[in-house]
């Protein structure tokens, strides 16, 4: 039996390990870190002050009760090649 889109898209997302830098949740429980969820590679490819700015603009969304955060364009640029969503 084929897989739906969505069913494709979520094996995809697990495949390709998300994960924040530090390895903690980003924004659930007592111990949050607000930081950005990315692939690993992503992680990997990005130096500290990039992450460091990807994660302030997501800290800085959910202060603002926003769900959804852009990543700067320089970064999002970056890392665009690292997500695949089928």
């Amino acid at each position: 039996m084929a897989l739906k889109k969505t069913q494709r898209s979520l094996r995809a997302w697990t495949k390709q390990k998300w994960r924040t830098k530090s390895g903690k949740p980003s924004t659930q429980g007592s111990k949050a870190t607000g930081e950005r969820y990315l692939p690993e590679k992503a992680i990997k490819a990005l130096s500290d002050s990039e992450y460091k700015s990807t994660t302030a603009a997501k800290r800085r969304a959910v202060r603002r009760n926003k769900q959804v955060s852009k990543q700067p364009k320089k970064i999002a640029s970056k890392t665009r090649s690292f997500r695949s969503y089928t």
